[in-house]
């Protein structure tokens, strides 16, 4: 953990407004259907476009997510454009994490054991350094929101109460798939926001974290998750439709790219852990061997 630690340090002052990578070279900048459109004709490229020339007032019509849930998308209200504000910097962060050249050292440290440590086909993945400093980060930027009463994550045996006052209760995996980067697989943050049950709060610390980590997936008011690869995406829905944004490194925003996702009537992909067939369901199994054979939906 001490290896992780050091690694934490020195990010924790990063401005909001910040490029994880290296600038677009303009030349190809050029060739990007959302590049802001620039009145000179300079070849120099600025990495400090304001967020309103992606918005829908530009001439690209681009909007950023911050922009989408504020006065010109989804209405969502303050305090939760607030919280989404902090988790957006957060996965910012994690993507800078997982694309850093040491992610690999990080996440070699702290293995115990071998083998597969699965017992009746449920799964929880080891804690991993890098599932750690995932989980660190996404804890410190909803503490920072003041928004956020209590989070409930993967990465801890049981939800952490932040403060009395937030409105807001986060569930969370900071980093699925830690796994798969050493392969260069995609990775990814997914996470629930709910409503405080005021109704909990006087009872004792624990219980009512517990108890408002618990809630049915009915009441949920926002989830989503963010995805890592050769594009950061992060995808949400506020119940009204699913949209994705896609991280513009040259400006630090997520941008509009995909708005209103649906899933296909019938697709001609099917993914599943087909190592875990034996143990689904016979319900599951008919349905995938129907699907193997071109048929069903």
């Amino acid at each position: 953990m001490q290896s992780s630690a050091l690694f934490i340090n020195p990010t924790l002052n990063f401005p909001q407004k910040i490029s994880y990578f290296p600038p677009t070279n303009p030349h190809l900048l050029q060739n990007l259907p959302f590049r802001p459109r620039l009145a000179s004709s300079s070849s120099s490229i600025s990495t400090k476009f304001q967020s309103k020339m992606f918005s829908s007032n530009s001439g690209d019509g681009f909007q950023t997510l911050l922009d989408y849930i504020g006065k010109e998308g989804e209405d969502v209200g303050d305090d939760l454009v607030v919280l989404i504000a902090h988790l957006q910097y957060a996965c910012k962060r994690i993507a800078a994490v997982v694309a850093s050249p040491f992610n690999s050292v990080l996440g070699k440290q702290n293995k115990t054991g071998g083998g597969d440590s699965s017992v009746g086909g449920a799964e929880r993945d080891d804690p991993k350094p890098l599932d750690i400093v995932s989980n660190e980060i996404i804890l410190s930027s909803l503490r920072n929101s003041g928004k956020v009463a209590v989070m409930a994550s993967e990465e801890d045996d049981v939800p952490v109460w932040i403060t009395d006052n937030g409105p807001f209760v986060v569930v969370t995996d900071p980093l699925d798939g830690s796994r798969n980067i050493d392969a260069s697989i995609p990775t990814g943050t997914i996470f629930g926001i709910y409503n405080r049950l005021v109704e909990l709060d006087h009872l004792p610390i624990k219980e009512k974290a517990q108890l408002n980590s618990l809630q049915s997936g009915t009441r949920l008011i926002a989830a989503g998750y963010v995805l890592y690869s050769s594009a950061t995406i992060f995808c949400v829905s506020f119940g009204s439709g699913t949209h994705a944004f896609t991280l513009d490194h040259t400006t630090g925003d997520f941008v509009l790219t995909h708005p209103s996702i649906k899933v296909p009537s019938r697709g001609q992909i099917y993914s599943v852990n087909d190592a875990r067939y034996f143990d689904w369901p016979e319900g599951l199994r008919r349905y995938i061997d129907t699907v193997r054979q071109g048929k069903g939906l």
